[in-house]
């Protein structure tokens, strides 16, 4: 029976049955990103009540993170083996009930495991929602689905603080992570009762099947996207971690203007994920030249600040374009990297390929940290700006190789 792993219409107009999908699937991505900065708000507690360093607290974090990043493609493997559901409801109860778990510990390093746990439920998110959207979405919605999955989990990321923050004014830091973390039990129900609208992607006929497993990721076309990510990743970790710190340096920008830019930076980035999507939907033929004009304009953008000083009231706004800019970028640069998946391999391709973008907000902020401590912060934007330029030489080259490459695939067939 091969039914039930295809979508009912995977070619209809959008319709309800979409948005049960992005609904079901974005709410388990938002509670992902959620659950990765629900911890810092604690650290200032967990000091105080456990008596460990902050290097100490900070390995929390760092351990689901990077358990999040080096799983994902293995799992990506499996889901693209046996399927994507049963994936997402084990990741995302195992990941739920970790943070839960993290109210009863008697002691810090009991968290460190449970951190691991939930880094391994976490694991899932990526390869198993790709695998579903691309499967159960119609075609001609896939963009905005696509970005309102991105949308849900930069969501995820804005609410965490706040929520553990006001959770804290009204109730000790125990009940607050039992509390969060038992918001996954009722959207594994909900996914469970609602699976009949989720489909895992088309498997590939003998006839059709190219390269697969390793081979398929080390290929040139995924290589080269996966540096695309990773350097996209390195440049919007450089604005986030040093923006403020680089204009108060370059023009004694005071810190809440510094502050403030950053922050339509980051609602621009946001947005701009869902008018990428749109877009994406309008205007399929040539999403590449889209992504390059996008990025070509945030690289203009964020060069600015860091050339001339900008008052107080223009330097939001052009933050706010320069992230609007980049984000609308990110939903067609996700589409072109769905479109490059030979059929049935999506989950270890974007498992594979979405690694880059922890990765790339590891690496960045030290190096650029150095270059302020030598007494260069003027560097800091043209190194971010130069990250973006090779991350379009990365994409051109991804998409040419993978058409090649689709090109040659079909010869054989004739």
């Amino acid at each position: 029976m091969t039914s039930p792993s295809l979508p009912a219409a995977p070619h209809a107009a959008p319709g309800p049955r979409d948005a049960r999908i992005c609904a079901l699937i974005g709410t388990g991505h938002f509670l992902s990103h959620f659950y990765m900065l629900c911890l810092p708000p604690l650290f200032l507690v967990w000091r105080q009540e456990f008596g460990v360093s902050y290097a100490t607290l900070g390995l929390a974090v760092a351990l689901m993170s990077a358990t999040t990043a080096v799983l994902q493609t293995p799992v990506g493997f499996w889901v693209d083996r046996w399927g994507a559901r049963p994936f997402l409801v084990g990741g995302t109860l195992l990941m739920a009930l970790s943070i839960s778990a993290m109210a009863f510990v008697p002691a810090f390093w009991m968290i460190l495991p449970l951190a691991v746990l939930s880094g391994i439920g976490n694991s899932v998110i990526h390869p198993a929602d790709y695998a579903i959207l691309a499967g159960s979405v119609s075609k001609n919605f896939m963009g905005r689905a696509f970005a309102l999955h991105t949308f849900t989990g930069n969501l995820g990321f804005a609410l965490a603080p706040p929520t553990i923050a006001l959770l804290l004014s009204v109730m000790d830091w125990r009940m607050a992570l039992l509390t969060v973390g038992l918001l996954g039990v009722p959207v594994v129900l909900a996914i469970l009762l609602q699976s009949s609208v989720l489909h895992d992607q088309a498997k590939a006929k003998a006839k059709e099947a190219g390269p697969g497993g390793r081979e398929l990721l080390l290929s040139r076309p995924m290589l080269l996207f996966f540096a695309f990510f990773l350097l996209s990743a390195m440049a919007g970790s450089g604005v986030q971690s040093w923006l403020v710190t680089v204009l108060g340096k370059l023009w004694g920008t005071p810190v809440l203007a510094a502050s403030a830019a950053l922050t339509g930076y980051m609602m621009g980035a946001t947005g701009g994920t869902l008018v990428g999507g749109w877009i994406a939907d309008k205007s399929k033929r040539n999403l590449a030249g889209l992504v390059t004009v996008l990025t070509l304009v945030a690289m203009a953008l964020l060069l600015l600040p860091g050339l001339v000083p900008l008052s107080e009231a223009v330097l939001p706004v052009v933050a706010v374009c320069a992230g609007l800019a980049l984000g609308t970028s990110r939903t067609p640069r996700d589409v072109m990297l769905k479109d490059a998946c030979p059929p049935g391999q999506i989950g270890k391709v974007f498992g594979f390929v979405s690694a880059g973008l922890p990765l790339g907000g590891a690496i960045t902020p030290v190096p650029l940290g150095l270059l302020i401590d030598f007494g260069h912060p003027g560097l800091v934007l043209p190194v971010i700006a130069g990250f973006l330029g090779l991350s379009l030489l990365c994409m051109g080259s991804a998409q040419g190789a993978a058409q090649m490459g689709r090109k040659a695939a079909v010869v054989p067939a004739e």
